[in-house]
């Protein structure tokens, strides 16, 4: 049986967290403000939360705190890149932790919210309760290497070649580093047009893959620049391996995790985060409970797999 998102849900504050003399964060809670605390990660990086993403949790129970990452939504200052690292970002979410007084909370994240989370769990096993995770993404090279050049352009070789037509024949040899290069150099011709024109065409190349129906639409002129803020962000993140100082290190120390409880949310067509690496994370981590979505891809609102994370947060009411 298929479950509903719980209604639309206002935060009841929202108030900005000052982490660095640079980086200023949005944060909100929602739900109930004396129910158990639950805290949210975002995708991208750099995508920013969204009214949907408080939709998955009981209001009557659960206390939901969410947060725009650094230069993300409406933290600020939008689209910053210099100290905005992986490890900025866990250090960040036990400054909100502290800030709101939670000794331990339930972490939940998709996609890039996935690293996050196993990065902050990782870091700090002593300060969660349980994982929810979804779509997993371990940022590992070979992750990375499939959205831009191993693997997903077998799959979407028309929305492929759409991504390489701007590029010259010499840029076409690393397309991640090339976009990279026209998203971050405000030297390079055409200047704003061209970190526009890149940033576009890069979301459009990932959103066309989340979705196992996809219907790409362009965005409305007021989401630009959070649009140019995401790829950017998203390309500083790739180009740096997501600043792990191993590759595959999420999964070298899953052993920190071991003692924790998890469900692992996994479209089975996702083909942004293919589903080899929600695999590998539940083999690594044996209090984890994986649930295969056979219909879906890798969108957190498709419906088979709001469902199982609606049911993921209302199992976890037991155990927390």
């Amino acid at each position: 049986m298929l479950r509903d998102l719980f209604p639309d849900l206002s935060p009841y504050e929202s108030f900005r967290l000052r982490v660095s003399p640079l980086h200023e964060l949005h944060v909100e809670q929602a739900g109930n403000p004396n129910g158990k605390p639950a805290v949210f990660f975002h995708g991208g990086p750099g995508a920013g939360i969204a009214p949907i993403h408080r939709r998955f949790f009981d209001p009557a129970f659960w206390r939901v705190i969410l947060f725009d990452q650094r230069g993300s939504g409406k933290s600020t200052p939008l689209g910053e890149l210099r100290e905005n690292t992986t490890w900025d970002l866990v250090a960040d979410t036990e400054k909100i932790r502290e800030r709101l007084g939670i000794e331990r909370w339930l972490v939940f994240g998709g996609s890039w919210g996935s690293t996050l989370a196993l990065a902050y769990a990782e870091t700090h096993p002593a300060r969660v309760q349980g994982l929810i995770l979804r779509g997993i993404f371990l940022s590992r090279r070979s992750e990375i290497a499939w959205t831009f050049g191993s693997g997903l352009q077998q799959i979407y070789p028309d929305a492929w070649d759409e991504l390489l037509a701007p590029l010259t024949e010499a840029e076409r040899k690393d397309p991640m580093r090339s976009y990279h290069t026209r998203l971050m150099n405000d030297d390079v011709s055409g200047g704003e047009k061209t970190r526009r024109d890149a940033a576009l065409a890069w979301n459009a190349w990932e959103e066309q893959a989340s979705y196992l129906l996809p219907d790409v639409k362009p965005p409305a002129e007021e989401d630009v620049p959070k649009e140019i803020a995401l790829a950017r962000i998203e390309a500083h993140y790739f180009v740096n391996a997501s600043f792990f100082r191993n590759d595959g290190e999420l999964l070298a120390n899953a052993g920190r995790i071991a003692a924790i409880p998890g469900v692992i949310v996994q479209g089975r067509y996702d083909l942004v985060c293919p589903a080899a690496s929600a695999w590998d994370l539940h083999k690594a981590w044996p209090l984890s409970r994986i649930q295969f979505i056979r219909d879906a891809g890798h969108a957190a609102g498709e419906t088979g797999i709001a469902s199982a994370l609606v049911e993921a947060t209302e199992e976890f009411k037991g155990l927390v």
